[in-house]
């Protein structure tokens, strides 16, 4: 038997590309039809109004507007992800009130 391991290549020398996952379209920002807003594996963001999903769970807007992260009722909070002509105006809490 050998005493020595021959010259061989190190045993370390593979790794896999990144997948470049997340968020790719923030909450407010203005999107264009076919804009990827958030790349995922499996559907951590659910597909709300006006956007689509694609096989591998890709959420991508399907009109001209503004990004919006909602909560889902009755689903247990689950997050998703809708596309709107104009950002929604909070009821009420526009900090300045007349007397």
């Amino acid at each position: 038997m050998a005493h020595k391991k021959g010259g061989g290549s190190s045993r370390n020398g593979r790794d896999s590309n990144s997948q470049r996952l997340g968020v790719k379209r923030f909450g407010g920002e203005y999107v264009i039809p076919g804009n990827i807003i958030v790349r995922q594996r499996g559907t951590k963001f659910h597909p709300g109004k006006n956007v689509g999903i694609g096989k591998d769970h890709t959420i991508f807007a399907k009109i001209e507007g503004y990004v919006v992260f909602e909560r889902m009722r009755g689903k247990g909070g689950r997050k998703q992800i809708s596309v709107y002509p104009q950002l929604p105006v909070a009821n009420g809490s526009n900090g300045a009130q007349s007397q």
